[in-house]
C-alpha cells in the first residue's frame, strides 16, 4: 500500500489499483497507531483511477507527504558514512567521535527539519551560500507513529554541507538544519518492515549528464529500523508521530552540488524521489 499527498486530494495504490480520495488531515492521519487498516477501510468508499490517469497526477504535483510532523535523522549507521565523517573532520580532531559512535550502544540521533523546511518531490532543495562542500544524501526514512510504532517507510534526502559540518562536529545543526534541507516522498509505503536485501540508488545530473552516482542496500544498515526508533522514543514524545531518517550508505566523493544540478533518490519498492538544487 502507497499513500501519495496531492494539493486538494489524497491518492491510494494498492496491489496496483488506484484509489482518489478527499484531501485528509494528515497530523490526524499520520497520528494513528494501525495507519494500515485505517486506510483500507477509509478508502472503500474512494473512486478508481486507471494507471495513467494516475500516473499522470503524481507527476503534475505532489506533496512531501506529512502534516506538521518534525523530520529527525540518525547519523554513522553505514559503515561508509563512518569512514567518509572521519574523512572530513580529521583536520578538525573530530575523526574520534565518528568512529565511537559507530561502534557505541547509543546512536547519533538529530533533529534535522520541521516541515516548513521541507521541500516536495520534485521541488528545490538547497545548499548553503557559506558551503563550499555540499551532498545529498539518500536515505531510507521511517514513518512512526506517537506511540514509537514503525507505520511505513518513504524515500528521504537529508542535503548536509559537509564542508561547515567538517571544521568541527559542534557545526551540525548549521551543516544540517536551513530551508530547504531536507526532501521526502514520492510517497509512504505503510507497511511495518522492509526487506534488508532493498536497494537505495543514487542519481546526480548536471545539465543533463550523469555527474556522480551510488548504491547500497539494508544490509550494510548497522542499526536496524525499530531499535533506531526505540532511542529517538526515549525521553521525547511526538504526539502526531514523526519521521526518522536511517542514515546513508552513500556518500560520493570528490563531488560537491552545484545549483540547477538534478537529484534522483531512488528505493527499491517505494519509488523515485526527484529535486533540483538550489542556493540560499
Amino acid at each position: 500500500m502507497k499513500l501519495y499527498k496531492l494539493p486538494s486530494q489524497t491518492l491510494l495504490e494498492i496491489e496496483s489499483e488506484f484509489l482518489l480520495g478527499p484531501e485528509l488531515d494528515w497530523d490526524d492521519l499520520l497520528g494513528r497507531e494501525n495507519l494500515k487498516s485505517l486506510l483500507t477501510k477509509e478508502s472503500q468508499t474512494w473512486d478508481k483511477l486507471s494507471s495513467a490517469d494516475a500516473e499522470s497526477l503524481i507527476k503534475e504535483e505532489l506533496l512531501a507527504p506529512m502534516g506538521t510532523q518534525e523530520i529527525w535523522a540518525a547519523g554513522v549507521t553505514y559503515y561508509r558514512s563512518r569512514t567518509a565523517r572521519m574523512e572530513e573532520s580529521q583536520d578538525a580532531g573530530g575523526a574520534d567521535f565518528y568512529d565511537k559512535v559507530y561502534a557505541a550502544d547509543r546512536p547519533e540521533l538529530f533533529f534535522k527539519a520541521t516541515p516548513s523546511r521541507v521541500s516536495s518531490p520534485g521541488g528545490k532543495v538547497n545548499i548553503r551560500k557559506d558551503s563550499t562542500w555540499d551532498v545529498p544524501e539518500p536515505e531510507l526514512t521511517m514513518l512512526i507513529s506517537p506511540s514509537g510504532k514503525v507505520q511505513g517507510f518513504t524515500v528521504g534526502n537529508d542535503m548536509s554541507s559537509r564542508s561547515i559540518e567538517g571544521e568541527n562536529p559542534l557545526y551540525l545543526p548549521q551543516a544540517k538544519v536551513y530551508q530547504g534541507c531536507a526532501s521526502i516522498g514520492p510517497c509512504i509505503l505503510i507497511q511495518d518492515s522492509i526487506s534488508e536485501s532493498t536497494e537505495i540508488s543514487l542519481e546526480i545530473y548536471r545539465n543533463g549528464e550523469l555527474a556522480a552516482s551510488g548504491k547500497t542496500n539494508l544490509t550494510q544498515l548497522k542499526r536496524k529500523p525499530q531499535e533506531l526508533a526505540g532511542w529517538l522514543f526515549r525521553g521525547n514524545t511526538f504526539p502526531v508521530g514523526c519521521f526518522l531518517m536511517t542514515g546513508t550508505g552513500i556518500v560520493p566523493d570528490d563531488f560537491t552540488l552545484a545549483k540547477g544540478d538534478e537529484i534522483k533518490i531512488s528505493i527499491e519498492g517505494i519509488g523515485t524521489l526527484e529535486n533540483t538544487v538550489g542556493l540560499i
